[in-house]
């Protein structure tokens, strides 16, 4: 019996991070199942969008962060 593919197995093949026999099993199931094959052109929709997504952190986050380094390395150096 061939093992039920999942929605996280989908992304694992969008990403390229499946075995050569779990991609064989997917690409099976996709041809197969439309169903399936709907739910993986869902998941391959949000993810180039989210990847189209750019955010950028704002200049206080930032200065923050650097702030944070710097007294981390301040206090380093008095150790």
């Amino acid at each position: 019996m061939a093992k039920p593919f999942t929605p996280e197995d989908l992304i694992r093949f969008i990403y390229q991070e499946t075995s050569p026999d779990e991609e064989a099993g997917l690409k099976a199931q996709l041809t197969a199942d439309p169903g399936f094959l709907s739910q993986y052109q869902h998941l391959l929709e949000a993810i180039l969008m989210l990847d189209a997504f750019k955010m950028d952190p704002s200049e206080t986050s930032v200065n923050l962060i650097l702030e944070f380094s710097r007294e981390q390395i301040e206090e380093a150096s008095h150790a």
